[in-house]
Order: C-alpha cells, then structure tokens, then sequence
C-alpha cells in the first residue's frame, strides 16, 4: 500500500443497515489510488485494494466495474471487473457495489427501509444519456417508490473549476430545458457546469428529491484525484452496501 486510506461518510439520511463511504487520495508517495486502467504499478493496486476492503471493514471485496461513461446498469451480485455498466445495484446484504472517479460525480442511492442499494459514476455523458434514470429505474422495479429513494453525490468537480462549450449544454438543453440553471456563461460558446445541479434535476424529475451531499470539488481540494487537474492521475472510490448482519 503506497498511501494510507482516509475516508469520507456520507452525511445523509440512511437506515443504520446501510453502509458507505468514499476513499481520498490517501497520504504519502504517489496516493491511494483504486483504479486498475491508469498505468499504475498493478501491485500497488491490489495492495491498495487489499487496504480498503480490511481498514473499511467491507464485508467483501467490492464489485469493481468497467465504467464506459454510458447508460449502462447492471445488478452487482452479476458483475466483476470485465462487466461494463456505469451504475450497479443490489439487494442482498455483504455486496458492495463500487464506482471510481476523478472528477465525475459518483452517486449513492438506498431506499428508506434498507432493501436496496445501488451506485453510479455520472460525467457529463452518463448523465446526460440517462444513467441516474435508470438506476432509479432499477428501484421502481424493485417497488421503492420515489419518496422512499435516498441519494447522496459525492466528490465531483464544482462548477468554479468546470467550464465546457455550448455543445455539452445544448445536449443537456435536448434532454432537458430544466437543466438550464445548471450552466453559467462565462465567455461567447462557454459555459461553467454544475454537475450537482444537473444531477439534482434529472432526480427531480423522476419524483426523486431527498438529495444530500454535492459540497465538494475534486479539482479545489487536493484530497481528491482529479483529471482535469491532474491528466495521469488516479481513481478515488465511492461505496455503498448492505450490511450482511
């Protein structure tokens, strides 16, 4: 393990049968990365992995995905590391779903009563071709009604630190003209995008508003990994699980 594990606890309403957390960059040498696809040294990974899952207490080693910035969902207690999907999402207890990030806004969901739980990783993509509607999807399937859905957002870039062109918001604009109190121009074609903001709307519209976190920015705090930063960086993760007692 090169860095030693720190973690954040969500601040949200949850059952106490519900357990989360999201990693940092960790101190010392080159940080507490998570993530198997950035060139890191894959001992180091492992080690790291091996770190979290003993310091964290996790009741088993997380369901690490293949994140395609998509639309993608997929049930946990099915998936490894070659299964692509942007969010997972489990009923049965021990099961920890996982997502990494470095500036894309990670999102936990469980419901009231501690039946299920589910996670996504949302850039600008995967939020905009659906992927948190479809996790919620996944919950009403599950017969959680909206007002029983609780999520949280967790580290992602703030908008002081994300600007993008006015492509990114006439895509958002399409899907959704409520999400135009998201960006904020700051020059002819460029606009600053708040990713919380975003992802509280799209909730909003699927009946979902009991909504917590989105207080921090990857890129300002140097807790976190961040790409927009740091372009060959690592991976923070973000967790969510059932307890399996």
């Amino acid at each position: 393990m090169n860095g030693a594990p720190e973690f954040i606890i969500p601040a949200w309403p949850a059952p106490a049968g519900v357990q989360a957390l999201a990693t940092t960059r960790g101190t010392g040498g080159s940080g507490f990365n998570l993530a198997a696809h950035v060139g890191d040294d894959p001992v180091r990974v492992r080690a790291n992995r091996s770190a979290l899952q003993q310091q964290a207490g996790l009741p088993s080693a997380p369901r690490w995905l293949t994140q395609v910035h998509g639309p993608l969902t997929v049930n946990a207690d099915d998936a490894d590391e070659s299964t692509e999907a942007d969010a997972a999402w489990t009923c049965t207890r021990g099961v920890v779903c996982a997502v990494l990030t470095a500036d894309c806004l990670p999102v936990l969901f469980c419901d009231r009563n501690g039946f299920a739980v589910g996670a996504a990783h949302a850039g600008w993509r995967g939020l905009c071709s659906g992927i948190l509607d479809l996790t919620v999807q996944r919950f009403f399937e599950l017969d959680v009604p909206p007002d029983d859905i609780l999520v949280w957002l967790g580290p992602a870039i703030g908008p002081a630190a994300y600007e993008v062109d006015e492509n990114v918001r006439d895509a958002f604009l399409e899907r959704d003209p409520d999400c135009a109190g998201s960006f904020l121009q700051t020059s002819v074609g460029h606009w600053q995008f708040d990713l919380y903001e975003a992802a509280r709307t799209i909730l909003a519209a699927q009946g979902v508003t009991n909504v917590s976190g989105g207080d921090f920015c990857t890129f300002r705090d140097k807790r976190f990994y961040s790409y927009r930063r740091d372009p060959e960086c690592g991976r923070q993760a973000t967790l969510i699980w059932l307890n399996d007692s």
